[in-house]
């Protein structure tokens, strides 16, 4: 999948250099968004010692449809996107950071990516975000996920009335993160639309801060 859309796209970085850094997130857009927005999420949960990464996708957008449509019909985008992630982690592990380190944080488009990649690659990371988002498929199946993701923090954040993202994605989701052995927390917000609030942007920080400790 080296030769993917997304892979000759730029990865945009912030916070501590790499060279200096001993924790890293990784910040995954959402659809029509940009790398540097999202970086900015990143810069508002900072801490010292924390590399910011962002891989940015081509023409803005990982997918093409509903991550709700049939996986095939996403394609090459979403694999795609899976690497563009991979790739990320591979430029802070490369920096001589650990994965137990690497935090990854998606919204929207982004989230459903980052889930998918650590449900598809489980081990032990820093954490998983995933803010109005959930796994890719027409269906899911949480007991269809194989491996152990070693205690790893999970949040999750969506509202109950999301236009894209329908409440029992979600709940599928974190069932499938508990049976991969994630510390997962859920939390879905009364009538919110499709956004970030606070509390949810103070999880990330104590996330965030952890990763430092």
């Amino acid at each position: 999948m080296s030769d993917g859309p997304h892979q000759d796209q730029q990865l945009v970085t912030a916070g501590t250099p790499l060279a200096e850094a001993e924790a890293a997130m990784i910040l995954v857009h959402g659809r029509g968004a940009t790398a540097r927005s999202i970086v900015q999420m990143g810069r508002d949960v900072h801490e010292d010692g924390v590399a910011l990464l962002a891989p940015q996708a081509a023409r803005n957008t990982w997918y093409p449809n509903s991550f709700l449509a049939p996986v095939e019909r996403n394609e090459p985008g979403r694999s795609s996107g899976l690497q563009a992630i991979e790739d990320a982690i591979e430029t802070a592990v490369e920096a001589g950071i650990d994965r137990e380190r690497v935090l990854l944080l998606g919204f929207s488009q982004g989230a459903c990516l980052a889930s998918e990649y650590v449900a598809r690659n489980p081990r032990r990371y820093g954490g998983l975000v995933a803010l109005s988002g959930g796994l890719i498929g027409e269906t899911v199946d949480p007991t269809a996920y194989a491996g152990d993701i070693e205690g790893t923090p999970v949040l999750l954040g969506c509202s109950d009335v999301d236009p894209h993202i329908p409440l029992e994605r979600v709940e599928a989701t974190a069932e499938a993160f508990e049976l991969l052995g994630g510390d997962v927390d859920k939390r879905i917000y009364e009538g919110m639309g499709h956004g970030v609030n606070e509390d949810e942007m103070d999880a990330v920080s104590d996330l965030v801060a952890k990763l430092v400790e």
